[in-house]
């Protein structure tokens, strides 16, 4: 159907007085009729009344043309395929990215993270040997001789194979006796066929192929033959670990971001802590020095990790930092998980801080009465407390805080979502200090990438042995053996269950079996005043048995108790296992954990997995190595909350966090400084003329134009909400009208990938950028389109294409449009400033 592009007289008449607003528009195609209420994204014309003066019928109520181009159907487009596409690799969600940050500080922070990354992992990673060259980092790379027959491995350039074995086979080469010489070799299953490849070659190429879920099988074997499938899919790896750094780089920069005063360093600092009764292990007094450093030396929020088994001496770490904190003037708050844990804490801290007649402590938990709790809140919300320590009650909308200057957090992993994402709101106004013996997979995993920072005390405090783990399927002479012998050398046994239901039925056996002993329950239900008498009965060794639930996880330090028995050992997870048996072995009597479950032919791989792994980690200090144990069943857990980041599928985790490691040595390299969007040039004489019955359609059309530029101007996602209101009001637009858009969304992206000019000549396409040749790759690396990437090259910073054919002017941009969008799809993997 032929267009009719033939203006009416008013409206020739109308331009004939007004200038064009926009180099999209000429004077025979501009247009400009009223503005329409009901759309809020269209800003109304300061000349609305002179429209109605010169032409009224503009302003009546008018269909749909009968135009092809006119469809509804906006599913298929180019343009919307592109915004859909935006919205799935930015995670559905406008990204907000820093607008403009200072190169010399953007250096800085960078210089920061390498830092704290070099710094963090020899500590963090200490059960990895590092490679002789610092440079390097550390290899997740797997020695051959640790892998089973059957066992999954990646090797860095075939891919995904099976692990058959190693063994001897001749070389071909000759030994100085004139004989063959046999070398070791690793043979590997492929999907087409067995390769082997000597043992030194394999230590510098192999990886164990793990999975974040109990599902370790890979989907499908490499192919020896064909390489292409596992190029794609290590690419693809890289591209999400690419997209990782970019996030945690982010988030770094917005805690680095936040200011506040430096605390001052004070003689009391050090009369406090000579005060502590022991010795400080040197691990423990690297953590005190690196908290104090947060707090005295910076002038960011601290956000600090100590990572130590049981009775390694965290707490002391923490009291040291609400001493600095509350003695200049602050408030500090203590959140431990159970009220068994925030009652320990109270009286340790109000025992320390006795001799500070000025410093109020309180205890605020859901076992307080009405009036008591609210008298705490009182005090809280006018100054009256300094330090309040307390479970999540302290987390609620009802406490408000004074003058909050530090949070302590025990045991982060035992708090819920909504608790956890009220803890992070927290980090950007206050220091926290988090403690923990076996830290959940995401504090574990930006530990370990350098973005938060941690303090590892792997170091037993003297005279502490090891404790004995005993795993056996569950039998009641097992269980009254292990008592009576704790029973017959003074000491006290913890008997632990998973659930309250079935305590008593263990009750009534262990009463039969064992008279005269005293025994006792508790768990999360009893009243607050039964369980604290129970507790305290208990350490003050009334009570030779207690029979609980997990309760007693985190914090209970009874040195005589040296015996506990976890039955059903199966419903518990890797961290509260070693949490609980952690409860034993405070002193220097040798401690022992015995481990029951039903049949080891109901266990779950996971579970299995779970109990290896406990048995393993026998030896002091080890709780940092069983949680990265415990990140590899588990998975990593939601890093940036509504996506699972990063496909680890593809590769492995081993490979994957090599990747990671090498990406954050080389952070720099993701740097992309985009142009403002008024610069960019597009050397292309496409001018569409919009058709007098689509402007006559329209409702103050000059005003749309307008606001388009200005959406292009602001960023892509202004233009893409733009483009769907636009079609929301009056459908799909007409071909010319598509031209038009394709035209600011060309110079949007080119804007955002630092690409300064277009121009085409003859059938050779550049685009002058600022972008490097490493950036250039890592963009085309993660392009899906092979038909772009395969005809764009990189030279003297220009982005050339060669076209086979000459292409007409509106179809060439059809082409540029499309090798945008390309390129912009991998601007999540680029740090931009």
């Amino acid at each position: 159907m032929a267009i009719n592009t033939k203006p009416s007289s008013a409206y020739l008449f109308f331009f004939s007085n007004f200038p064009s607003p926009s180099p999209f528009l000429n004077p025979t195609t501009i247009f400009y009729p009223n503005y329409n209420k009901k759309h809020s994204f269209l800003l109304p014309s300061p000349h609305k009344t002179n429209i109605f003066a010169i032409n009224a019928s503009l302003t009546s109520t008018k269909s749909p043309p009968a135009f092809q181009t006119l469809s509804n159907d906006t599913n298929d487009d180019p343009i919307s395929i592109l915004n859909e596409r935006i919205r799935r690799e930015q995670g559905g969600k406008r990204v907000n990215r820093p607008k403009v940050v200072d190169s010399g500080e953007a250096d800085k922070y960078i210089q920061m993270v390498k830092l704290q990354q070099q710094r963090g992992l020899q500590k963090l990673k200490n059960n990895r040997e590092a490679s002789s060259n610092s440079n390097q980092g550390f290899s997740y790379k797997v020695d051959p001789y640790t892998l089973s027959p059957g066992d999954y491995v990646v090797h860095k350039k075939v891919g995904i194979g099976r692990f058959v074995g190693i063994k001897f086979d001749v070389s071909g080469r000759i030994d100085s006796k004139g004989a063959d010489a046999p070398i070791e070799y690793v043979f590997i299953e492929y999907a087409d066929g067995m390769a082997k490849l000597p043992v030194h070659q394999a230590c510098r190429f192999l990886y164990r192929y793990n999975l974040p879920n109990e599902n370790k099988k890979p989907r499908v074997l490499s192919k020896l033959n064909d390489t292409s499938a596992w190029e794609k899919r290590r690419v693809k790896g890289k591209v999400a670990v690419q997209k990782m750094v970019v996030d945690l780089m982010e988030l770094y920069l917005h805690r680095l971001k936040q200011k506040r005063p430096a605390y001052p360093r004070t003689a009391a600092m050090s009369e406090f802590a000579s005060h502590f009764p022991y010795d400080p292990t040197p691990d423990q007094n690297q953590a005190i020095i690196d908290v104090e450093k947060d707090l005295t030396e910076r002038e960011t929020p601290m956000d600090r990790l100590i990572c130590g088994d049981v009775g390694f001496g965290k707490t002391e770490v923490a009291l040291r930092a609400i001493f600095c904190v509350v003695s200049a003037g602050k408030q500090a708050m203590v959140l431990a998980p159970t009220i068994v844990l925030a009652k320990q804490h109270f009286d340790v801290i109000s025992a320390r801080f006795s001799r500070y007649h000025g410093v109020k402590v309180g205890l605020l938990s859901r076992f307080q009465t009405k009036s008591v709790k609210e008298e705490y809140l009182r005090m809280i919300k006018h100054g009256q407390l300094d330090i309040i320590v307390g479970t999540h009650a302290l987390l609620g909308d009802r406490v408000v805080y004074n003058n909050l200057g530090l949070l302590v957090v025990d045991e982060e992993q035992r708090f819920g979502v909504k608790q956890k994402e009220k803890i992070a709101s927290f980090k950007t106004t206050v220091d926290v200090l988090t403690l923990s013996a076996t830290p959940i997979p995401r504090t574990l995993y930006l530990a370990l990438t350098g973005f938060r920072d941690a303090s590892l005390i792997s170091t037993p405090p003297p005279e502490r042995v090891p404790i004995k783990t005993h795993l056996a399927a569950y039998s009641n002479e097992k269980v009254l053996s292990a008592i009576k012998y704790e029973l017959d050398r003074g000491g006290q046994v913890f008997y632990v269950l998973p659930r309250i239901k079935g305590l008593e039925e263990v009750m009534e056996f262990l009463e039969r079996s064992l008279p005269g002993v005293e025994i006792a329950v508790a768990h999360g239900k009893q009243y607050s005043k039964q369980l604290e008498e129970t507790m305290e009965n208990f350490a003050g060794g009334d009570l030779k048995i207690l029979l609980c639930t997990n309760i007693v996880e985190s914090g209970l330090d009874i040195q005589n108790a040296n015996t506990i028995i976890i039955q059903d050992v199966q419903q518990f997870g890797l961290a509260q296992l070693y949490q609980l048996r952690g409860r034993v072995g405070r002193a220097d009597k040798e401690a022992h954990a015995y481990l029951f479950y039903p049949d080891k032919s109901l266990l779950s791989d996971q579970a299995r997995e779970r109990l290896a792994a406990l048995e393993e980690c026998r030896d002091l200090g080890q709780g940092f190595h069983l949680a990265e144990r415990d990140m590899a069943i588990r998975g990593f857990g939601n890093i940036f909350g509504e996506q699972q980041t990063g496909d680890l599928g593809n590769v492995g985790i081993d490979l994957f966090f090599e990747m990671l490691f090498e990406s954050l040595s080389n952070v720099e390299e993701h740097r992309l400084t985009s142009v403002p969007y008024q610069s960019v040039e597009l050397d292309m004489n496409v001018k569409p003329h919009l058709t007098s019955e689509y402007i006559n359609y329209l409702d103050n059309p000059v005003e749309v134009i307008n606001e388009a530029e200005k959406a292009a101007e602001k960023d892509i996602w202004s233009l893409m909400q733009f483009t769907e209101n636009l079609r929301r009001q009056y459908g799909k637009e007409p071909y010319s009208m598509e031209i038009l858009l394709k035209k600011l969304y060309v110079r949007r992206m080119a804007a955002d990938l630092g690409v300064s000019r277009i121009y085409a000549s003859g059938k050779m396409v550049g685009m002058i950028t600022n972008m490097s040749k490493k950036v250039y790759k890592m963009i085309t690396d993660s392009m899906t389109s092979d038909m772009h990437r395969d005809s764009l090259v990189f030279e003297n910073g220009q982005i050339k294409a060669e076209l086979l054919l000459e292409l007409p002017k509106e179809q060439l941009l059809n082409w540029i449009f499309q090798c945008l969008a390309e390129l912009h799809a991998s601007l999540p993997a680029l740090i931009k400033y």
